[in-house]
């Protein structure tokens, strides 16, 4: 076995790196003697190494200076390098956050490039899509409302599929506008002269649309009417409430009874009891204001009506309307008859009270001269079968009864075309109070006015005319207009009591006799009486041109006095 100190030596020097481990080897396989004689040979190696190592130095001195030059550059740099190492590492973080926003962005980008390119490969549609408002107005305007509403119903389907899609929304609000336009439209058409066929059609469109319940459109469909109706009216001339008066009669014969007609045609009523389909009297309840609406204005324009003739017709036509109108349910004649008394009352009263007043101004104004006499009319007092009912011809030598008789003559031809029998008694009670005027006026003439001898008896002349001619007159005339009308007026004889008093007390005195022209003309050859002018004939006038005397009398009404048959009475 190997000793101790064998092994030891064997093994490697712990103090020798690696590069010196081979050199250690070759030493421990030396004798001794080469062991001495080792340093010395280190020594020469050391000195023929160092020379070497001074040749090489000398000769390759440029690239020993350029090598540390050189390493001194990479000092430098790998300085350099180290402080941009460290700027980088500080950068870095940037650079990732700028490569992830780089990153997000080129997504944004790319969703956009791809909503764009699906964009382009629908455009035409899209383009239809945004065109549709500009499209459903041009519809509206010509009259399209079919296509219109198909539209409309379009873009609603559209709107509720996509209620999140702003363009959808955008395109749903301005198809609402143009709805909006489209019932403006539908209901100024129904404000017009429509048929049936275009009401339906309206009404169909209006339905369409959705904007109003059942009971909320039949309402709308009688107020756009009514507004038709009063446009109508309201074109009117109501300066002349004659020509008014037809034709808003005419307008609710005709038009009144289309627009009842049309609603039962488009609102049919049915009997399964449901609310929607009822319209609770809505037509009833509009039909009876309009019927209000027509007596109310008949009741304000008919005072206005100064011609009996006039309103007889206005009373036919407001019959046939009323008759019309009845087949829809809306006859109003049994309404009619007292408006129509009313006006035919007043208007008896004013042209009363104005032959009343003339007859006062002539009165008042006249003169008392002889007049020349023109005879008497031979007609029978009271007798309403005469065909005649001429004013006597006496009359015209007393102008202010002649002024009267053609006031009263005027009266009896305005309420000849309508006389109310209901009225009978009452126009009886009104031409008594007129005829009691007279008498009155007369006494407080004689009264308050001091009369010499000559024309005291002129003015009992006048009286007695009254009483004996101007009275039976106003009778008969009376009488004419009502059967038995004569007879009212003869028995209220305490009218002239006054009259009769004051003959009586004067009977002493002679009342002048009449100057007799010879030339009396008392009733013309085509059965009229001639023209009083100021109560006077013309040839009283010539004579009294002739005597150099002159009468001042007021304004007179013509006495052209006609037939007056009874017309057909208010039943």
């Amino acid at each position: 076995m190997e000793s101790a100190p064998e092994l030891e030596m064997a093994l490697p020097l712990p103090l020798a790196s690696e590069s010196q481990q081979p050199y250690v080897s070759e030493l421990l396989s030396f004798t001794l003697d080469r062991l001495h004689k080792e340093p010395e040979l280190l020594r020469v190696d050391a000195d023929r190494i160092r020379r070497q190592m001074q040749e090489v130095a000398v000769g390759n001195y440029r690239s020993f200076i350029a090598a540390a030059d050189a390493l001194i550059a990479i000092r430098r740099e790998v300085s350099s390098i180290d402080n941009n190492l460290e700027s980088l590492i500080s950068e870095i973080p940037k650079l990732t956050s700028g490569c992830t926003e780089f990153i997000e962005s080129a997504e944004q980008i790319l969703e956009k490039r791809k909503m764009n390119q699906t964009m382009l490969a629908n455009h035409s549609t899209l383009l239809d899509l945004l065109e549709i408002p500009q499209l459903m107005d041009t519809c509206v305007r010509n009259g399209n409302y079919d296509e219109a509403l198909d539209l409309e119903a379009f873009v609603g389907k559209l709107s509720t599929m996509h209620p999140k899609l702003p363009v959808i929304q955008a395109l749903a609000t301005e198809v609402r506008l143009t709805t909006q336009s489209l019932l403006s439209q539908l209901l100024q058409k129904l404000r017009s002269n429509i048929q049936l066929p275009e009401c339906l059609r309206i009404i169909g469109y209006l339905r369409r649309i959705g904007v109003f319940s059942e009971y909320g459109m039949r309402l709308l469909f009688l107020r756009c009417r009514e507004a038709w109706l009063t446009g109508i009216l309201e074109d009117l001339d109501q300066a002349n409430p004659y020509e008014y008066l037809k034709g808003m009669i005419n307008c609710h014969r005709m038009h009144l009874f289309d627009v009842v007609n049309q609603y039962r045609a488009i609102f049919a009523d049915d009997t399964s009891g449901s609310e929607e389909n009822y319209d609770g009297g809505l037509l009833f309840s509009w039909a009876m204001h309009q019927i209000t609406s027509h007596l109310q204005t008949l009741k304000v324009m008919l005072p206005k009506i100064t011609e009996g003739g006039s309103l007889s017709n206005i009373l036919d036509q407001c019959m046939y309307c009323a008759m019309g109108l009845g087949w829809v349910g809306l006859d109003f004649r049994g309404l009619l008859p007292s408006l129509f008394e009313e006006a035919v009352l007043n208007l008896f009263s004013k042209n009363m009270s104005t032959a009343v007043e003339n007859f006062q101004l002539v009165l008042d104004s006249h003169r008392w001269v002889p007049l020349p006499a023109v005879g008497f009319s031979a007609s029978t007092v009271g007798d309403e079968s005469q065909e005649d009912v001429t004013p006597p011809s006496n009359l015209m030598e007393h102008p202010p009864l002649a002024v009267f008789i053609n006031g009263v003559s005027a009266a009896m031809n305005e309420l000849r075309p309508c006389a109310p029998i209901s009225l009978k008694h009452v126009l009886a009670q009104e031409l008594i109070k007129g005829l009691l005027a007279i008498s009155d006026s007369l006494l407080l003439y004689n009264t308050t006015r001091v009369l010499r001898a000559n024309e005291s008896g002129l003015f009992l002349s006048l009286c007695r005319a009254f009483i004996e001619v101007a009275y039976p007159h106003c009778a008969t005339c009376f009488g004419r207009c009502y059967p038995g009308g004569a007879t009212l007026i003869m028995d209220a004889k305490n009218v002239y009591d006054g009259i009769s008093r004051l003959l009586e007390t004067s009977s002493a005195r002679e009342l002048p006799k009449p100057v007799n022209n010879g030339e009396s003309k008392s009733i013309a050859e085509n059965g009229e009486l001639p023209k009083m002018e100021n109560g006077e004939t013309p040839d009283a006038k010539e004579s009294e041109a002739i005597n150099g005397d002159e009468v001042n009398v007021g304004p007179t009404s013509p006495t052209d006095q006609e037939d007056t048959n009874l017309e057909k009475p208010i039943e």
